[in-house]
């Protein structure tokens, strides 16, 4: 993921609208460029805090900037877990009807 990519894809991150491999690239690609990650942060305080000012609510931005990089990453990380357990449930499914097939008609 370049950095065009990148800023293209933040309104779908703050809207938790990625898949797993998207996440990833963003992930990746935040972690190399201080400018991307500071767009980032800077798009999601204007978000977030127009939503607070709205509500009249009280907020501490940046523990919540921080809070949400580190609850989507937690997010991405069980869902890949997830994925690689599907994967190996269903390769061990289809070891299993080759093992049956084998027995029965072999």
């Amino acid at each position: 993921m370049d950095c065009r990519e990148f800023e293209k894809t933040i309104p779908e991150y703050l809207k938790k609208n990625l898949d797993y491999e998207t996440m990833e690239s963003f992930w990746e690609h935040m972690d190399h460029c201080d400018s991307c990650k500071e767009e980032l942060s800077i798009q999601f305080l204007v978000l977030e805090g127009m939503k607070h000012l709205e509500n009249g609510d009280s907020f501490d931005l940046d523990a919540e900037f921080r809070n949400r990089l580190e609850m989507s990453r937690r997010a991405n990380k069980r869902r890949g877990m997830l994925m690689n357990f599907g994967q190996w449930v269903l390769t061990f499914v289809f070891f299993l009807f080759g093992c049956a097939f084998i027995i029965i008609f072999g």
